[in-house]
C-alpha cells in the first residue's frame, strides 16, 4: 500500500464510521423520541431494539474508526442496515416530497452499505488496529497482494 492509499484508507474509515458513532449517540441522547419512532413502525419490543441498535451503531462505529476486526465489524453493520433501510426508508410508501425524501435515505444507506462491503474485502489499511497487528481476516485479503496485476 503507498502512503496515498494509507491516507486515504484512514479517511475514508473516520468519513464512515462518524455517521454510525453520531447516529447512536443521538439516539442515546433521545431515547424516549427514538423509541417512539420505533414503536410507530409497529417494531416489536422497541427498548430491546433501541439499546441493541445503539450498541451495534456506537461499537460498529468505533471498530470502523479504529479498523479493528474490520470486516467482521463492517459485515455485521452491513447487515444491520438491510432491515434498517428497508423500515425507516420506505419511499415506496410514500409520495410527493416525503418519498423524494426517503428515497434519498434509502439510496445514501445503499451508499454506505457498499463502502461497508468494500471494507469487507479490501480491510482497514495499515493504519488501524488490523494494519499494526497483520491480521486479514479473509484468506483472499492475504492474498490479495499476489493476485494484483500492476496497470
Amino acid at each position: 500500500m503507498n502512503p496515498l492509499q494509507t491516507w486515504l484508507a484512514l479517511a475514508g474509515r473516520v468519513l464512515l464510521s462518524a455517521i454510525f458513532i453520531l447516529s447512536g449517540w443521538m439516539k442515546v441522547t433521545d431515547w424516549n423520541g427514538t423509541e417512539a419512532e420505533m414503536a410507530a413502525h409497529h417494531l416489536p419490543m422497541p427498548a430491546l431494539l433501541l439499546a441493541a441498535t445503539i450498541v451495534i451503531e456506537i461499537a460498529g462505529g468505533l471498530a470502523i474508526l479504529a479498523g479493528w476486526q474490520t470486516p467482521t465489524a463492517s459485515l455485521v453493520l452491513f447487515l444491520y442496515l438491510i432491515p434498517v433501510t428497508l423500515i425507516f426508508h420506505d419511499f415506496y410508501n410514500r409520495s410527493g416530497p416525503a418519498m423524494q425524501e426517503q428515497l434519498f435515505h434509502f439510496l445514501k444507506n445503499l451508499a454506505i452499505m457498499g463502502g461497508l462491503l468494500e471494507l469487507a474485502a479490501f480491510g482497514a489499511g495499515a493504519w488501524s488496529v488490523d494494519g499494526q497487528l497483520g491480521l486479514a481476516r479473509f484468506p483472499a485479503m492475504r492474498a490479495w497482494p499476489r493476485l494484483r496485476r500492476s496497470v
